[in-house]
């Protein structure tokens, strides 16, 4: 190792005061807003495709045609047997009433005793068997109806629509191919609005609700996350998982989302108590017996650079007296933690504590800046760049929200 007289240099920051904003982690699937899948209602082949994959669609616009004479032969049939029972339907009717009349004029004789009653019980049986016929022809009317409309149906069938407006993704059909009911042709979705789903735990339900911020990061949007609230959670857990379901509306009218990306969904429920922050890398756990703490660099050696001008401050200066002090950890975050033990406005070692945990006293150091210290832990939470931001405006005299 070093001799005693080697004085390592370190880099230390200087404490704030603040309420670490309080995050679930959680990653999600991105979807369209009404993502739908479009299927043909009937067999038969393409005839023409009118979209491609990316085109923008409205509600009703046609999408594809199937080929549709023997849809239109189909219904010229039925059409057909429609006209053959309403003719037999008239016939009916006409019978109906011949005997009606014929019944009416029996009646009228047997009263005068000029027919039988045996003449009469026949001509009544008939009646009712005519009656009988005419709401069998009725009833089979119905059905060619019915016929006909299926078979108008299936002709409406043959020209494909969107059901919504959106934009078609995934085309999996050309023309001429055949298809049924169970081809999938294309998906259609909203993709000014897309959803994202996240799975909750029980435990979670306990702090996590709707209209809470989320912040959405991934790779592939850039460095700027996307804000959105949680829309609503699932009253219903999962018998198995004991996990249920939320659901975040994003406006992607930027376009920065695509549907089917993978993103890391932050939820931020709330604020931890005040505490005196440091960033992680701070907090050591000292080799010789596991105590978490962190080293204190001396503050009197730094209240003579406040009068120093920022230009001229030396970028390494010391040696500062620096020592070991537990610490008690209120709130973690990812980047900053929240902690007990030292004085906000203390500076504390960020870079180096190995070299001085041999039992050092004192090292040269080096000041680093918030924000240059957050830039390097890859900070993703605005929340907290922006506290820490106010903090320094704050620092300097202007008159920002405090924290």
């Amino acid at each position: 190792g070093w001799g005693r007289g080697y004085t390592p240099t370190v880099e230390v920051i200087k404490t704030l005061t603040g309420a670490l904003p309080l995050e679930e982690r959680l990653t999600g699937v991105v979807r369209a807003k009404n993502q739908i899948e479009i299927f043909p209602e009937i067999t038969a082949p393409i005839t023409e495709i009118l979209v491609n994959s990316g085109d923008r669609v409205e509600q009703g616009q046609i999408l594809v045609r199937l080929r549709d004479s023997e849809a239109r032969e189909r219904l010229r049939q039925a059409e057909a047997g429609y006209e053959i029972a309403e003719a037999q339907v008239a016939q009916s009717e006409a019978n109906l009433r011949q005997l009606q009349s014929r019944l009416n004029r029996v009646k009228t004789l047997s009263e005068r005793n000029l027919e039988s009653e045996l003449e009469l019980e026949t001509i009544q049986a008939q009646v009712e068997s005519a009656d009988a016929s005419l709401q069998l022809s009725k009833a089979q009317k119905n059905q060619a109806a019915s016929v006909v409309e299926e078979r108008r149906n299936d002709l409406a069938n043959t020209v494909i629509r969107s059901p919504i407006d959106g934009f078609v993704g995934s085309r999996q059909v050309e023309v001429g191919q055949s298809v049924s009911p169970s081809t999938r042709l294309f998906e259609v979705g909203d993709t000014r609005n897309m959803e994202i789903r996240v799975s909750l735990t029980e435990r979670m339900l306990g702090y996590i609700e709707a209209g809470q911020t989320v912040s959405i990061t991934s790779d592939n949007i850039g460095a700027e996350p996307v804000m959105a609230q949680i829309d609503r959670i699932s009253p219903f857990l999962n018998p198995v998982t004991n996990a249920t379901t939320a659901e975040i509306s994003v406006d992607n009218t930027e376009n920065r989302l695509r549907a089917g990306m993978f993103v890391t969904v932050d939820i931020l429920y709330g604020e931890s108590e005040q505490a005196v922050l440091v960033p992680n890398n701070a907090i050591y756990n000292h080799p010789s017996d596991g105590s978490r703490g962190v080293y204190v660099a001396s503050a009197s050696s730094f209240s003579e650079l406040d009068f120093v001008d920022e230009e001229e401050r030396p970028e390494i200066f010391g040696p500062v007296p620096v020592s070991f002090v537990p610490i008690e950890l209120v709130a973690q975050g990812r980047q900053v933690s929240g902690i007990r033990g030292i004085n906000s406005g203390d500076y504390v070692v960020t870079l180096g504590q190995n070299l001085l945990a041999s039992g050092r006293e004192s090292a040269n150091v080096r000041v680093i800046e918030w924000d240059r210290m957050i830039h390097l832990q890859e900070l993703q939470s605005r929340d907290l760049l922006e506290m820490i931001r106010r903090k320094l405006a704050n620092r300097n005299g202007t008159d920002g929200p405090g924290v």
